[in-house]
């Protein structure tokens, strides 16, 4: 029997005013995607959102992140690798429509650009990695930016 591999990741489904749904497409897989990443060592998954989201978006303050759910969702079956999936929703205030922020904290996406947009959340857009799967879990018209603030030093 194959040893099966658990990867934990932080996923954060982010809206702004009326509920506008921040996504970016590519690198490396087709289709929507939104800020995630895996867990360090010695990290909650939390703690990764919230350092996912600086380092993807460029973002550093969120609003009231409220855990939404976790779900084991299958990468690939052989090898077995599996994602054990944390997803959070935040708010924040955001003027930009769209921009395009570099990666550049040294590690395996340094370099990368990733060109984000707000979406309206019930797109019918397939979205990379089943990232969609919890986006019906968004509160409707309730993301007004109020709340809890959590800031990110860099």
């Amino acid at each position: 029997m194959t040893d099966v591999t658990y990867v934990q990741k932080a996923c954060a489904y982010i809206t702004r005013g009326s509920g506008e749904l921040l996504v970016f497409e590519g690198p490396g897989h087709d289709g929507l995607q939104i800020p995630k990443g895996t867990l360090e060592a010695g990290e909650s998954p939390a703690e990764a959102l919230f350092r996912e989201v600086l380092e993807e978006s460029g973002l550093s303050t969120l609003n009231g992140a409220t855990k939404l759910t976790t779900d084991v969702w299958t990468r690939r079956e052989s090898p077995p690798k599996r994602y054990v999936r944390h997803f959070f929703h935040a708010t924040v205030h955001e003027p930009r429509d769209r921009w395009t922020h570099t990666v550049t904290d040294g590690g395996e996406e340094h370099g990368a650009e990733f060109q984000f947009r707000w979406i309206e959340p019930s797109t019918n857009r397939e979205f990379a990695l089943d990232l969609d799967d919890y986006v019906h879990l968004l509160p409707t018209g309730s993301a007004s930016g109020e709340g809890d603030i959590a800031s990110i030093s860099d």
